[in-house]
């Protein structure tokens, strides 16, 4: 028996069907081996998993994966997130600087909210805004262009890797995409080198994370998927001449996603299936994101007062 509340947009309903959906008896499937083990049994007697019954939530867990609703999820919480920023930031936001810069939330609020970079990471020890940075946007035309190729490139690579993996590689090119902006902001910033290769003090967007997805689909391509492979290029190659071309681009933060995305692809391996353990790392990886965000909030409100 369950209580739903059902929202087919971001999954919500399917989570909170989970905290009432628990099998006590029965059979499940191992969600390391994908053998069929009983849901009181201590260990999988296949792989040797211990608990493979998820405390009887397994099988609850399973429906999640199948309709996690990331895109989505991903979609509206930056939004929220955007128009908050945008709110708490009063009329600076109408300063001038083109199109580019259209609506855009001013630093201390989006430091408020877990802006990433040099400054944060290592003058005032934000370590954790590698994590909340992505969900952090600039101006108008960065979140429209982020969250189209989003929309763009999520479906297909939870197509290729499932819902809860894509979400791990997601949160781990994030993180690789703004730590390594982050170290090149410390080490280079100071340094006469062109302005797209000194690394940032200050970057948010989710860019390092989406170009992960990119890395996991170049390396999926190169397992024996040309045509992924040569889709998933021509954003690098698009990306690389923006990036080149255009002022306020981090490269350092697409190229440190890129690498963390491909890395964590290979690691997951796209050729196996999805295993009920990736399902919990994933949302591990969005309840650390969420302190994160929480965690920069009440750093830096002292600040405000």
């Amino acid at each position: 028996m369950g209580f739903e509340i059902r929202d087919s947009e971001t999954g919500i309903g399917t989570i909170i069907t989970i905290v009432f959906e628990r099998r006590t008896t029965g059979s499940v499937v191992c969600p390391a081996c994908g053998a069929l083990v009983g849901v009181r049994d201590e260990k999988c007697y296949t792989c040797g998993r211990a608990n493979p019954g998820l405390w009887g939530f397994g099988p609850a867990l399973r429906k999640l994966g199948a309709d996690f609703g990331f895109v989505p999820l991903v979609i509206g919480a930056s939004s929220v997130l955007y128009a908050v920023t945008l709110l708490m930031s009063g009329s600076t936001i109408f300063r001038g600087g083109g199109m580019l810069s259209l609506l855009s939330p001013s630093l201390p609020i989006l430091l408020l909210f877990g802006a990433s970079g040099a400054i944060p990471v290592f003058t005032y020890g934000g370590w954790w805004t590698v994590l909340s940075a992505g969900w952090l946007h600039g101006s108008l035309m960065h979140i429209i262009f982020n969250m189209w190729a989003l929309r763009q490139l999520g479906p297909t690579l939870i197509d290729i890797m499932g819902p809860a993996r894509t979400v791990i590689i997601y949160t781990v090119a994030g993180v690789t995409g703004f730590l390594l902006s982050s170290l090149a902001g410390r080490y280079l910033g100071g340094l006469p080198l062109p302005s797209f290769l000194r690394g940032a003090g200050f970057t948010v967007g989710a860019s390092a994370p989406i170009f992960g997805m990119v890395g996991a689909l170049v390396h999926y391509g190169s397992q024996g998927s040309s045509m992924v492979k040569r889709w998933a290029m021509s954003y690098v190659i698009g990306a690389v001449i923006f990036g080149l071309l255009m002022p306020g681009i981090d490269n350092y933060a697409h190229a440190g996603g890129f690498a963390g995305g491909y890395l964590m692809s290979a690691f997951l391996n796209p050729m196996t299936r999805e295993r009920g353990d990736h399902l919990l790392v994933a949302l591990i990886c969005l309840g650390l994101t969420l302190l994160a965000i929480v965690a920069s909030v009440l750093h830096g409100l002292p600040l405000f007062r």
